[in-house]
């Protein structure tokens, strides 16, 4: 299915692109010097870029800044990985890992620096903004899961570099390269921080849940949580909190919008064919939840979050060696900490009900759809059922020869 774009003239930009292609970084709208491109939802909630004939130039720009339509080598230092988390334990308590993020973004403001982020606003949808003091950064905490609009974030990143600030810009990565396919140069004041991204939701599919769980609560929600700890940082939670003191709670293994999201069942396109999963970044650092910490660090496994550190460039090093003294770390195989983390190289599985789930999403009941659709395929459950047989067998086999 091709993109239903807006098109100028005898030289439309990516008209060709299937959507599979578009991570709706905002990279084209941010650079287009007519402002003549918007950033359309379109029936599944996903923003692709509009172009105003009518203002359009045919510069091009649009096209060359496009970070899936012209690749940019990435650093080539040799990745260096660390599990680490913050010293201050309420910091740790909120965040979805260890809470080095805050760490580093604080040793930014310090600086005069300014940082951007993922928030959720009061309508529920996630964006970027920034922050410049230590107090904001609170909201910047936790993970969102759900596509964050960029929106005109890039320009107000370039203001403050060319003032002179230093500026931590945090994403996923197809938002680190769009940012610096934007910008067009290296700036010395900026740290680009991504994350090992899973893929990213539909903001609709999320904007649905939430309406959903108002009526149920009877109540307007006011606030939401993706990663509560309370049952622990590898069984997080979702928590929304209601106008009428009531809370709706449920682990990862129980609430149905995880479930779907875990599921692969309504990630964006480009989430099942990403272009940005590699080892080697164009970011200068990579932060993730480090799974695997227990076999890997088992004095850091305490179950109240661990990140997974990688550091890709001198300016990385750099920021780490500036604040590593705010936190407990220590350094790790690379290729171990990644065998439990795929995501760093690996696009995730199409879910075979996506288009099925999309196609009834306005007819049905958004929390019956996403149980309907996060039943596993008769191919899935056949080699569920075989993997657990060979261990089994193994664990079996074992046993016998320690009773010897």
């Amino acid at each position: 299915m091709l993109v239903d774009f807006v098109v100028c003239g005898v030289n439309p930009i990516i008209t060709r692109t299937e959507k599979k292609y578009c991570t709706g970084c905002h990279a084209c709208l941010c650079s287009c010097p007519e402002n003549c491109i918007s950033m359309v939802n379109d029936t599944e909630g996903f923003w692709y870029p509009h172009i105003c004939a009518e203002k359009c130039i045919d510069c091009g720009i649009c096209e060359r800044v496009c970070p899936v339509l012209n690749k940019v080598k990435p650093h080539s230092h040799e990745p260096k990985a660390y599990a680490c988390y913050t010293k201050d334990e309420a910091v740790r308590e909120n965040s979805s890992s260890g809470g080095v993020f805050t760490v580093i973004a604080e040793s930014v403001i310090d600086s005069g620096g300014v940082v951007f982020g993922a928030i959720i606003d009061e309508h529920f949808s996630v964006m970027h903004s920034c922050v410049e003091n230590k107090e904001q950064l609170a909201r910047f905490r936790g993970s969102k899961y759900v596509q964050s609009r960029i929106h005109i974030t890039y320009k107000e990143a370039q203001s403050f570099l060319k003032q002179g600030r230093q500026v931590l810009f945090s994403g996923t990565p197809c938002q680190i390269e769009g940012l610096k396919s934007y910008l067009r140069k290296e700036y010395e004041n900026l740290i680009c921080l991504d994350i090992i991204c899973h893929g990213v939701p539909s903001p609709l599919v999320w904007k649905k849940y939430i309406k959903f769980k108002e009526t149920a609560m009877e109540s307007k929600a006011i606030a939401a949580s993706f990663r509560d700890k309370t049952e622990g940082w590898k069984k997080f939670s979702l928590v929304i909190k209601y106008d009428n003191d009531k809370e709706y709670r449920a682990n990862m293994l129980k609430d149905t919008y995880l479930q779907g999201f875990l599921k692969n069942v309504y990630l964006r396109p480009s989430c099942y064919n990403c272009s940005f999963k590699t080892e080697h970044r164009r970011s200068d650092i990579t932060l993730a939840d480090f799974w695997g910490i227990g076999k890997i660090v088992p004095e850091m496994d305490d179950d109240k979050g661990t990140s997974l550190l990688i550091i890709h460039s001198d300016k990385g090093q750099q920021a780490f060696v500036r604040t590593k003294h705010n936190m407990t770390a220590m350094e790790v195989d690379f290729k171990k900490a990644i065998s439990f983390n795929s995501a760093m190289i690996k696009s995730v599985r199409l879910n075979p009900y996506r288009q099925c789930f999309f196609s009834e999403m306005d007819d049905a009941n958004i929390e019956v759809l996403i149980k309907k659709y996060c039943r596993d395929t008769t191919l899935m459950l056949a080699k569920k059922r075989l993997k657990a047989a060979i261990n089994y067998v193994a664990n079996y086999f074992i046993k016998s020869l320690r009773s010897f």
